[in-house]
């Protein structure tokens, strides 16, 4: 096991039993990482980039139309939609409910911050970069507030990852605890890419968003109760 001999005594207290330091370790790294992205992108350091990007998913003589098969923009609009306001609260209350039924109300209580939370960190944190949205190609989907970071991906990532942690503490099996994290992991990608093949992020609006989110859901395995939340792969 990873020990902290570089973290101060005193902080290295405040750490839970029984949490694995590679997890306190990896939400300092994710906001770390966030903070970089986010002065970078305050300094206008990544317009380049996110241009490039969002040119090269877009037909040349149409920038209307993005590249791929037909069915890959209603393929992307699906997805994009997981990410969403109303599949992420009827899931969350899909899942709240089960928890409530099983008796788990710490958890249940820590499942609905985490959803809730992410969602009111993602609209302060979009006021306070303020962030105008793509303008170099056509939005393909909605939007109507900041662009700094992607709701979409921060939040899919938050609930997702934090749903993978729950029920892999249902199983035993170190494989299939990797399976159930992959897959998670793969929808809040999934998600953040259809944002930019949509043309309503910036690239690096959605990378800001998997850190934020990840690092949010990462604290949840620290604060959820203990035995109800398996430690990770």
């Amino acid at each position: 096991m990873i020990r902290l001999y570089f973290v101060p005594t005193w902080l290295r207290r405040l750490i839970p039993a029984g949490v694995r330091p590679i997890v306190v370790l990896a939400v300092v790294a994710a906001l770390l990482a966030f903070a970089h992205l986010a002065s970078e992108t305050l300094e206008g350091e990544l317009a380049g980039p996110d241009r490039a990007v969002l040119l090269a998913l877009r037909h040349a003589d149409n920038l209307a139309v993005p590249v791929g098969p037909a069915w890959l923009l209603q393929a992307m609009t699906d997805i994009s939609a997981l990410g969403g306001f109303t599949v992420i609260w009827l899931l969350t209350l899909s899942v709240v409910g089960f928890l409530l039924l099983t008796r788990r109300f710490g958890t249940a209580g820590l499942f609905v911050a985490v959803v809730a939370g992410a969602s009111v960190l993602n609209a302060v944190v979009k006021v306070g970069i303020h962030r105008v949205r793509p303008d170099v190609v056509p939005h393909l989907a909605v939007v109507s507030n900041g662009s700094f970071p992607s709701g979409h991906a921060m939040i899919a990532a938050a609930t997702y990852m934090t749903l993978a942690a729950l029920l892999a503490a249902t199983q035993s099996a170190r494989s299939v605890r990797l399976y159930l994290s992959a897959v998670f992991v793969a929808l809040a990608l999934l998600v953040g890419v259809s944002r930019v093949y949509l043309g309503v992020h910036w690239p690096s609006d959605v990378l800001a968003g998997w850190l934020l989110g990840a690092a949010w859901a990462l604290a949840f395995r620290v604060l959820a109760p203990k035995g109800e939340v398996a430690p990770p792969p």
